[in-house]
């Protein structure tokens, strides 16, 4: 890991599904590769891979190559009545012990021996995830103190160095210099 690293997690789950599917199948272990994404999933590739993407402009940079969800929102979410389990948001990596959402902009991680995904955005939670159970979009979104939407359906990131993952791994976090920019929708 490099050094520098200030914030800890470990990865909860590792998921990967071929077909456009919003829940992802469990695995032992992912490989993730490098300006790809995750070997053997359908968001995986240099450009853009979401349909609703596609179909906009198919030649746009893939800034989607990996999503992490925290396994927090998935405990928040169960005790306030959903039955969601980690990879049923679709995420390739649940993480734990991690504040995901804090992260600013450019932040890297470092996952495993080798991995590092850098951060590019939050993900926009969308009406799929009603298809899970009715209501979970609206309880992945809050609002914050100000009134702003605060979007808790995890963050997305691309892959500068590859390398598999398996539940139990550390997660380091090396924060990018200041000034810091705020995850944004991507």
């Amino acid at each position: 890991m490099a050094t520098g690293a200030e914030m800890n997690g470990t990865v909860d789950a590792v998921h990967v599904s071929q077909t456009h599917t919003m829940a992802k199948a469990d695995q032992p272990s992912i490989r993730l590769v490098e300006g790809v994404g995750v070997e053997g999933d359908a968001h995986a590739g240099k450009t853009v891979k979401h349909r609703s993407r596609v179909q906009r402009d198919p030649t746009q940079p893939n800034l989607r190559q990996v999503h992490l969800i925290h396994a927090e929102l998935h405990d928040e979410l169960r005790a306030t009545g959903f039955d969601v389990a980690a990879g049923q948001m679709g995420e390739n990596i649940t993480t734990r012990e991690l504040d995901l959402l804090g992260l600013p902009t450019g932040a890297r991680l470092h996952i495993g021996d080798e991995a590092v995904v850098e951060i590019t955005g939050l993900r926009t939670p969308c009406a799929q995830l009603d298809g899970i159970q009715p209501g979970l979009m609206k309880a992945a979104l809050d609002r914050d103190e100000d009134g702003n939407v605060v979007r808790k359906s995890g963050i997305m990131g691309v892959v500068l160095t590859g390398g598999e993952i398996r539940p139990g791994d550390a997660i380091g976090v090396e924060l990018p210099p200041e000034p810091r920019q705020p995850l944004q929708p991507v």
